[in-house]
């Protein structure tokens, strides 16, 4: 499953295009964010893929967790959110 990290700074329609190309393509993804910033920006993205994918009969699920990850040498933890298709 292909990994989107989500930044604070990063541009939700542009996070949703990627998100949305991959659901069509693999079938689902996996968004990363660290902080509340970035899952802002990850819930955006998410909202405005699934307006994307919608006219093609897609819907989407989005299973939240937490993972942990290695950031020059510091263990973080983060938020990944699964997107998969629902059909």
């Amino acid at each position: 499953m292909e990994v989107l990290k989500v930044a604070a700074k990063s541009n939700p329609n542009s996070v949703a295009g990627a998100l949305a190309n991959t659901i069509r393509e693999q079938g689902g993804a996996e968004l990363q964010a660290i902080g509340a910033g970035a899952l802002n920006q990850a819930i955006k993205a998410i909202i405005i893929a699934r307006g994307y994918v919608a006219p093609s009969g897609i819907d989407l699920v989005c299973i939240p967790a937490f993972t942990d990850i290695d950031i020059n040498g510091e263990e973080r933890t983060a938020i990944k959110l699964i997107v998969q298709s629902k059909n």
